[in-house]
């Protein structure tokens, strides 16, 4: 893809998403109920990307794999054991902060 502002409209149609495995591009793929699968880059310091593909693979959420074994990962994946990912609760987290900070 070249840059865009948005690619809900693309998820939004797709079937599967495959990719990296930022928090950000994760989250919203699994909050609009898509099957994902993520490629990690294994250059990046810590790797949190790692962390994260593993977390949300050990919930059946996602598949993971790295660039050299993506084509294999396709070809093997069976997409009807991933599990949907649990709505978040945003208000759950206000009434905390608001607690932690005084506003209660």
């Amino acid at each position: 893809f070249r840059y865009k502002d948005s690619l809900a409209e693309d998820m939004r149609r797709a079937d599967l998403v495959i990719s990296h495995a930022g928090a950000g591009s994760c989250l919203e793929t699994l909050e609009k109920g898509k099957p994902l699968v993520v490629v990690t880059n294994e250059k990046l310091m810590d790797n949190h990307q790692l962390e994260l593909a593993k977390r949300l693979h050990r919930g059946g959420h996602v598949l993971y794999c790295n660039c050299s074994t993506l084509l294999e990962t396709l070809q093997s994946m069976d997409l009807s054991t991933l599990k949907p990912f649990p709505p978040g609760h945003p208000e759950k987290f206000a009434l905390f902060l608001d607690k932690v900070v005084g506003f209660q």
